[in-house]
């Protein structure tokens, strides 16, 4: 009888978390067109290194975003809605690529782009941690640079995202401060490169 009250008791567990993490998804997708957050971002190694990092992001949907990382090294990756640009002062290299079909499959869009995430992903609910509500997006096609995304709300605002990519990397990214449906000027998502850095089309 505990067996079988043990087995109930965690079937209406994972259902709940499941609603909850799914219904914080689409409440997100449907009610937020920007945001604005600061980032701490951790990427761990295979080897068990770590490297960590932080900034500020702000993003107008769909399609456009500014990432900015600002330690421990200044880097700039901007979404126009038709290239993203990525920038680095320090060895003024900027890299520009189409966004095209990719982006609509990378984890970029589960923040930035439109509403059809099932499209792209296949979604599973995962245990509550901390407080945390997670799901896991796994991208429909196979040659994506990453296994899997993991997004994680608390109280339906987005705190965490996890990436698992194919050398596998861990990235945590935890977000603060956030400011849902902001006015963000349309200039924040134009970058034009400084006259001497070197331009790397893909």
């Amino acid at each position: 009888m505990r067996k079988l009250a043990l087995i109930i008791l965690v079937a209406v567990t994972s259902q709940t978390t499941w609603a909850d993490a799914v219904s914080d998804l689409k409440n997100y997708l449907s009610s937020t067109q920007s945001l604005q957050a600061n980032f701490k971002q951790t990427v761990t190694s295979q080897q068990g290194k770590i490297q960590n990092s932080s900034g500020t992001l702000s993003i107008q949907r769909p399609g456009l975003f500014r990432w900015i990382y600002q330690k421990p090294f200044e880097q700039l990756i901007i979404a126009d809605g038709k290239q993203v640009w990525l920038y680095d002062p320090d060895l003024k290299q900027a890299t520009v690529k189409a966004m095209g079909k990719a982006l609509e499959s990378s984890p970029a869009a589960l923040l930035a782009g439109n509403n059809q995430f099932e499209r792209n992903y296949t979604l599973r609910p995962l245990p509550s941690r901390e407080g945390i509500d997670w799901l896991e997006a796994t991208p429909k096609q196979a040659d994506q640079s990453f296994n899997s995304v993991k997004l994680g709300f608390s109280q339906g605002q987005l705190m965490q995202m996890e990436l698992h990519d194919n050398f596998g990397q861990t990235t945590r990214i935890y977000f603060s401060a956030l400011k849902i449906n902001p006015k963000i000027d349309a200039s924040q998502f134009r970058f034009t490169p400084p006259k001497d850095a070197d331009v790397i089309r893909e």
